[in-house]
């Protein structure tokens, strides 16, 4: 039972579910940065195809003027276009000048947030294997004390046996100690006096915790 205690409160298991909680906390804002950094590439996107667009008019244009001849009014026409587009051309490369560095910006969190995910996973790998390892032996442990359990139990009457059973289901698995000598019981270290340890003396060797009803080995 301290064995089995002692598994439940490996430090390593504790600092495996704190990590998680971290890692899990790391990954919300991850999924965070990215929804961000998909909406600003698809910003970034529809400005880019408006700018190509505006350069594949841009190129029309000059086209016309150049095959335009002495059509003056066309080429001013044409001109008055190629000016228009220019200056809006103008402001989409301030806006996507604006747009990288906003998604360098969100990159490089994401890059951080996903570095950070794959740190805490490397670090719950190396715990979980030096958990694995302690684990094994406290398990081998348990494996050796109940094969000694089972060749003591087959030694002893089997009625004895099953008081002890009955003794352990009702007292939380500890079903024996032993009486100390300044009369306690060595479990729940209630004192027995008078008429109760007279008669627990005379149960010799193994009588009944008046206390706690657990079994009382009394030499």
């Amino acid at each position: 039972m301290k064995i089995k205690k002692q598994r439940a409160e490996l430090p390593q298991r504790v600092k495996v579910q704190l990590l998680r909680k971290k890692r899990d906390e790391i990954s919300a804002k991850l999924d965070q940065a990215l929804e961000i950094e998909k909406k600003a590439k698809a910003e970034f996107t529809k400005v880019e195809d408006e700018d190509r667009q505006l350069s594949d008019k841009q190129k029309r244009a000059q086209e016309l003027i150049d095959t335009s001849g002495t059509d003056y009014r066309k080429v001013e026409s044409q001109s008055k276009e190629m000016a228009g587009i220019a200056k809006r051309r103008d402001t989409l490369a301030e806006q996507m000048l604006e747009m990288q560095v906003n998604l360098d910006k969100i990159e490089s969190v994401r890059s951080q947030l996903e570095r950070a995910v794959a740190a805490s996973l490397a670090e719950e790998k190396r715990m979980r294997a030096s958990f694995e390892e302690e684990d094994n032996e406290l398990i081998a442990q348990v494996k050796d004390l109940m094969g000694k359990r089972a060749e003591l139990a087959a030694g002893l009457p089997a009625d004895l046996m099953a008081l002890y059973d009955q003794t352990a289901a009702k007292s939380g698995g500890v079903a024996i100690g032993k009486l100390t000598e300044d009369a306690r019981c060595g479990i729940c270290r209630g004192g027995i006096e008078g008429g109760r340890l007279i008669e627990l003396r005379n149960s010799a060797p193994l009588g009944t915790c008046p206390n706690c009803k657990r079994l009382l080995v009394v030499e």
